[in-house]
């Protein structure tokens, strides 16, 4: 009753149509995976810069230049 009501004269929820929100829905959901793949390549650039970083003072403690 209530989402004939809301849905009623194609006004959609809040004044929008179905299609805007799906639309917007599928929007946020490219951004996420979007997102999670960019974070999981930098999480693994991070861990190699430290282990880098790491490795280069341990020998240049033990190596005198």
């Amino acid at each position: 009753m209530l989402l004939s009501v809301l849905l009623a004269g194609g006004g959609g929820i809040l004044g929008l149509e179905l299609i805007e929100i799906l639309v917007a829905l599928v929007g946020m959901l490219v951004v996420l995976v979007v997102g999670r793949i960019v974070l999981k390549i930098a999480w693994r650039l991070v861990t190699i810069a430290v282990v880098v970083v790491g490795a280069l003072l341990l020998i240049s403690q033990f190596v005198p230049l």
